[in-house]
């Protein structure tokens, strides 16, 4: 049974999630390299680009939270210094940001994205593995299979008419039941690794550098036995 969707491993080995070529949305500046793994009623998908090139874009048509798997990527807005993302780091392009994307050879990185009713003043924010944590809430009781974690998180983003979060979360190690996922989660292990249960009893690992999605009612169990660090991104839906 799958539990979540593989987008990227770290390690190289190949991944069983299937993707197909489509534009998310329109105006999409990935239109003819973007790779769907998911895509949700509420206007969310999740999967990989592969780009290399340069591409002047005036209004970011979508919100975009990116991680690069291979490569380097150069986002730069008018007036600020070029942000280059290299293997494992990432960033958040919020809608109407207007903004150049240039990769002098080919880049790929995983992708989670969400539809926009109207342009933000978000920019670009990068998301960072050392960020500013403050304490976060933990999970109750009823939930866990030991001693309840300490959860930080530093949420750099959030776009609440998108239902919308990213940011950077983690936690000391812990052991959780297998119940249902409560939002649709993009996530990429910048620390640690994480074994996800599934009802039938199977388990899918995963560790530093891998990025994965987990949609929103999936059951699922997690356990970690060391501390764990993530950039995420979220999006609270309507069951």
């Amino acid at each position: 049974m799958t539990v979540a969707l593989m987008l990227h491993r770290a390690n190289g080995a190949s991944i069983s999630t299937s993707f197909r070529l489509a534009a998310f949305g329109k105006n999409d500046p990935f239109a003819t390299t973007r790779e769907i793994a998911w895509e949700g009623p509420d206007a969310m998908a999740v999967g990989r680009i592969s780009f290399i090139g340069e591409l002047d874009v005036a209004s970011y048509p979508h919100i975009e939270t990116i991680v690069v798997a291979l490569g380097t990527l150069t986002l730069t807005v008018a007036g600020k210094a070029p942000l280059v993302l290299g293997a494992g780091e990432g960033a958040v392009i919020g809608c109407g940001t207007a903004l150049r994307i240039h990769a002098a050879s080919r880049v790929q990185f995983s992708f989670c994205t969400a539809a926009c009713d109207k342009p933000t003043n978000h920019g670009l924010v990068p998301l960072r593995a050392d960020a500013d944590f403050k304490p976060s809430r933990t999970l109750p009781p009823e939930a866990l299979l030991g001693p309840a974690p300490v959860c930080r998180s530093d949420n750099v983003f959030i776009e609440e008419s998108a239902a919308y979060s990213a940011g950077t979360w983690d936690s000391s190690p812990y052991h959780r039941i297998i119940r249902p996922h409560g939002q649709n989660e993009f996530m990429h292990l910048v620390a640690g690794s994480v074994r996800f249960a599934a009802p039938d009893g199977s388990v899918l690992s995963a560790d530093t550098g891998d990025s994965l999605f987990v949609p929103k009612g999936v059951s699922v169990g997690w356990e970690s036995s060391e501390r764990v660090a993530k950039f995420f991104a979220v999006q609270t839906v309507q069951a």
